[in-house]
């Protein structure tokens, strides 16, 4: 193994990464992800200071918009939670 100049390094092109084996399942994770969430992150919203402690209607209403997606797949999730077992449950006992 051979050490180099080490006052003076020289530094190459970083590593590379590695290849996706599952290259369709990457794409279809990308879609989804612009599909929920095409907007970008409305910088104002954050506020970074301390002293302003109140939250105008407008700022929520801005932000419920920019996480509208997300809480679509919220509610379709617990949607889907709570009616297939019960959905299970009817095909089961009831046997229609």
């Amino acid at each position: 193994m051979e050490l180099g100049n080490i006052s003076e390094p020289t530094y190459g092109p970083g590593p590379e990464a590695p290849g996706s084996s599952t290259p369709g399942l990457v794409t279809m994770a990308h879609v989804f992800l612009r599909l929920v969430q095409p907007n970008p992150l409305p910088i104002e919203l954050i506020h970074l200071e301390q002293s302003q402690s109140e939250v105008s209607q407008e700022d929520i209403h801005e932000l419920l918009l920019y996480e509208l997606g997300f809480l679509i797949c919220v509610a379709i999730g617990v949607l889907f939670i709570i009616l297939m077992p019960l959905v299970g449950c009817c095909f089961c006992c009831c046997r229609c």
